[in-house]
């Protein structure tokens, strides 16, 4: 059966998808061929051949049994053909006859998971960065460990076991997880080590000031506060929950009651607290309850985590005011615990990548959320 139906998608749907591939449109979200180029150029890889950067950059399909590494049973490991990071290793690969390469477990740390755009689907994504894998999924029996990588074999590149190539990966892969250990020594501490539960000590100079939000994926929230005048720096992490120095695959579990958050530290002289919070209720929409926009999930949920009353008086004026104005907020706003900082590889991922930046800005405090305006100062109507 498995021979019959290869045939047939050889001979008569392959021609089909790969027109699809060849003439499918940019998918949302999708890079200019100029940024394309530039990320390129910052990872060890050779340049992304047409198909390649379809898969990899706009998120399309090759077509099912063409896959160069669909029947490769050799002994290595799977790096992304674009960043050249290590995803998959050859033990935990298995046969499910679905069209495409299976596995059913990921090098630690290697792959992200995101609601796909269908609304049905969850794909998979290169953690490090952004490349579009495929998709994963759970319950169909096929291994012990339940669970299916289908991943197209244009998005990896194999590294034979002890080849130049796989040593140069894993080394890679041992210099991130160094970083992310130093960043999280740095960044993570116990919870009474501080007034403030697990808060970086303050820097030098005039960043002395730190505030603590949860608005969805931090990779666009990060971005946006990096680039305020004031704002000293902006650490992707993960707060609000009870697990310990918990990994980025922890946290989608959904099961550790930690947020995607966002650890900004500014100079007081040159924004204020408030300032921030305005910000960051312009940046993500605080009416949606445990999800933003795509991403669902408590750790998608809007939160702001005050470390003293003065933060919580602003934060609950301002929740206060968006109510005013006709908006039904769902943000939590909860005492500050311990911030964990995230892996290397989500720090400044827009900035490296030039993906995540989805934080569109609305101008919450100067209209009512039926759009209509209002005066900043007495929320009455604009004439």
């Amino acid at each position: 059966m498995h021979k019959i139906a290869r045939t047939f998608f050889l001979l008569v749907c392959t021609p089909l998808l790969l027109l699809g591939i060849c003439l499918s449109p940019l998918a949302g979200g999708a890079l200019a061929a100029g940024q394309e180029v530039l990320m390129q150029k910052t990872y060890p890889m050779p340049p992304l051949s047409a198909l390649e950067a379809e898969v990899l950059l706009r998120k399309a399909t090759e077509a099912p049994y063409t896959g160069e590494y669909l029947d490769n049973h050799a002994a290595g490991t799977y790096i992304c053909r674009q960043c050249g990071m290590p995803l998959y290793h050859s033990e935990d690969k298995f046969e499910s006859g679905c069209g495409w390469p299976s596995f059913d477990k990921e090098v630690a740390g290697a792959v992200r998971r995101v609601p796909d755009a269908d609304g049905r689907r969850v794909e998979i994504t290169c953690a490090h960065c952004g490349g579009h894998l495929g998709h994963v999924f759970e319950g169909e029996g096929f291994t012990e460990r339940n669970t299916r990588h289908c991943v197209n074999s244009l998005s990896m590149k194999f590294a034979p076991a002890g080849s130049d190539e796989e040593k140069a990966a894993l080394a890679r892969l041992a210099e991130k997880n160094s970083a992310t250990v130093a960043s999280a020594a740095g960044l993570a501490t116990s919870p009474t080590a501080s007034p403030v539960n697990g808060k970086p000590a303050p820097a030098s100079g005039g960043c002395t000031a730190t505030a603590i939000v949860a608005g969805g994926c931090f990779w666009g929230v990060e971005d946006t506060f990096q680039k305020i005048a004031g704002v000293c720096e902006a650490v992707s992490g993960y707060t609000g929950g009870h697990t310990v120095n918990p990994s980025y695959e922890d946290v989608c579990r959904g099961d550790t009651g930690h947020a995607e958050a966002v650890l900004v530290r500014f100079d007081p002289a040159r924004v204020s607290y408030e300032q921030i919070l305005r910000r960051f209720f312009e940046i993500h929409d605080p009416t949606q309850l445990n999800r933003q926009g795509p991403d669902w999930g408590e750790q998608y949920r809007s939160a702001v985590f005050y470390e003293n009353a003065e933060q919580k008086a602003v934060a609950q004026k301002l929740v206060a005011r968006l109510k005013e104005l006709g908006y039904k907020v769902a943000t939590q706003i909860e005492p500050a615990g311990p911030f964990y900082a995230a892996e290397a590889y989500h720090q400044d991922f827009t900035r490296r990548t030039g993906r995540g930046a989805c934080h569109m800005s609305v101008p919450r405090f100067s209209q009512r959320a039926d759009g209509t305006p209002v005066d900043d100062a007495s929320g009455l109507k604009k004439p």
